[in-house]
């Protein structure tokens, strides 16, 4: 199984290109699940907690092809990551190092490989799509690898701050709800919000914070939006209260 997930949205045709070149390079009978081509734009780090939250409903096995990449074109490295049995194709932008930092095992190549036809602003479609396929149908790209680390590791710990918005208005963090006190009030923006199980739970209209069933922490308004009401983003940082 390949899994993509990407900054790219649905309504350009990026991620049709990438999945014909993943049909190119012999996936024709492969299943390729569209995880998320809503990553915040640009936000690498953002992406980074969203694919650690995300990854852990795939089976071992799943080649995950990650692109948020605005150093495209540039000398930032191309990586492939194997963690706990799992594969990550993508940049090494930060993209992929929270789920380097968390996994029990952990191995990580450089890809050396580049096509003859190498776009300086799409290696989602020309370079990292080929290295995904080979991967995902066991024929393991050894000469187009080269064993190293990443070169922008992040750490384990959670990201005190919302890292994507659904189209409900949602705001997911990057925190763990297992690492917050059930009780625990949260600031954002000078604005507080209190913890419910779920939305019944507070009036129409209520801001509050649950976990979510990726096991996030999200800020909610029932029947409304969270980040219209609150004035959420990307970036806004999240304070854990007493």
């Amino acid at each position: 199984m390949i899994v993509l997930f990407t900054d790219f949205g649905i309504d350009d045709p990026y991620v049709g290109q990438m999945k014909a070149a993943l049909l190119r390079a012999g996936c024709r009978d492969m299943p390729i699940v569209d995880l998320l081509h809503r990553v915040p734009d640009f936000a690498a780090r953002a992406g980074a907690h969203l694919l650690a939250a995300l990854h852990a409903s795939f089976d071992r096995g799943s080649v995950f092809l990650a692109v948020v990449d605005p150093g495209v074109g540039s000398d930032r490295p191309a990586a492939v990551l194997e963690a706990d049995g799992k594969y990550y194709v993508g940049p090494d932008n930060g993209l992929l190092a929270v789920v380097a930092a968390r996994a029990r095992e952990q191995r990580t190549w450089r890809i050396l490989w580049r096509p003859d036809r190498l776009s300086h602003s799409f290696h989602g479609r020309d370079l990292f799509a080929p290295v995904a396929a080979r991967i995902a149908t066991g024929d393991w790209p050894a000469a187009w690898l080269a064993t190293s680390r990443l070169q922008h590791p992040l750490s384990a710990d959670d990201l005190a701050e919302i890292i994507y918005v659904d189209h409900y208005g949602n705001a997911m963090t990057g925190i763990r709800a297992a690492n917050v006190p059930p009780e625990a009030r949260l600031r954002l923006g000078g604005q507080e919000v209190s913890p419910a199980r779920v939305f019944a739970e507070v009036a129409a209209g209520a801001a509050f914070w649950y976990e979510n069933s990726i096991g996030l922490v999200e800020i909610a308004v029932n029947r409304g939006s969270a980040a219209s009401c609150l004035f959420l983003a990307p970036g806004t940082p999240v304070t854990l209260l007493a």
